[in-house]
């Protein structure tokens, strides 16, 4: 039986639009540490892939992994044409684990 807190849902309005948050509770481990951290993660951001802060990323001790040509991020709300956090400049990679389910992914990592 699934806990009531793995199913939390919250709904906002904004510009008087629905918002619907999913959380979900999951580990990260970073690959070359083999070190893991519980975190809560945010389902259908309406963003393109997977995103992490950069602050959240060097608190946390992730190694950062350079990439040869900056990605431009666009808002989804359609405010400025770009995010104000500047262009994704690295990635990192974890091992993400859900529910007895192991997959290794590059995060992109976003904010300077």
């Amino acid at each position: 039986m699934k806990s009531e807190e793995s199913k939390k849902v919250e709904v906002r309005k904004i510009d008087e639009k629905p918002l619907r948050e999913v959380m979900v509770k999951i580990m990260l481990e970073r690959i070359d540490m083999q070190e893991g951290i519980a975190v809560e993660a945010l389902l259908d951001s309406r963003a393109t892939g997977l995103v992490m802060s950069s602050e959240f990323a060097k608190k946390q001790g992730f190694k950062l992994k350079k990439l040869e040509r900056p990605i431009n991020v666009r808002n989804v709300d359609g405010s400025d044409p770009l995010n104000k956090e500047g262009p994704i400049e690295n990635t990192v990679e974890v091992n993400i684990y859900y529910q007895g389910h192991r997959e290794r992914i590059e995060i992109d990592v976003i904010g300077g």
